[in-house]
């Protein structure tokens, strides 16, 4: 088994560097959209009414190729989840999984559009289907603001759901 695995990366690695692309690590202006998120950030948002703090903390990891979100919602809400997001070079969008501790899981795809960054999904709910996407607007070194928006008509128009603003932590 350890034959055939040193055989597949023998034969991937030229593969790679023949398209151009670095065997490893991320350094392209892509890679690097969505650093502006890294780092330890308080949360604020208003959930059923109440208002609610919760913590985010956000690395890059497998050499600067996937940006991993720890998001803590205690005290706020007991959710806890992580994502771990990349630039797919192929397609050359962003891709996020999220997963949580009620098993959710999520899978967006997005990118920067007009200094935001939107990551979206297409959900069956019942027995139509919705839009859902996160925007990160607003950003700024030590804030930003996080929507969880749907859409019903194919993206028309959007609900916002859930809003956090972010504040860097100190």
């Amino acid at each position: 088994m350890k034959r055939f695995a040193a055989l597949a990366f023998a034969l991937a690695a030229p593969v790679a560097q023949s398209q151009g692309l670095p065997a490893y690590g991320c350094d392209t202006p892509e890679s690097r959209q969505f650093d502006f998120w890294l780092g330890d950030w308080d949360l604020r948002y208003t959930d059923e009414g109440k208002p609610g703090t919760s913590r985010n903390h956000v690395t890059k990891v497998l050499d600067g190729c996937a940006v991993l979100e720890e998001f803590s919602g205690a005290p706020g809400t007991r959710l806890d989840g992580r994502s771990m997001s990349t630039f797919d070079r192929a397609s050359r969008q962003w891709k996020q999984t999220w997963v949580d501790n009620t098993a959710s899981y999520l899978d967006f795809t997005g990118g920067m559009v007009d200094g935001r960054m939107i990551l979206a999904r297409e959900a069956k709910v019942g027995s139509g289907t919705v839009l859902q996407r996160m925007v990160f607007q607003d950003i700024r070194r030590d804030s930003l603001t996080w929507l969880w928006q749907r859409s019903t008509d194919g993206g028309k128009t959007w609900t916002t759901q859930w809003e956090i603003a972010y504040t860097r932590a100190k």
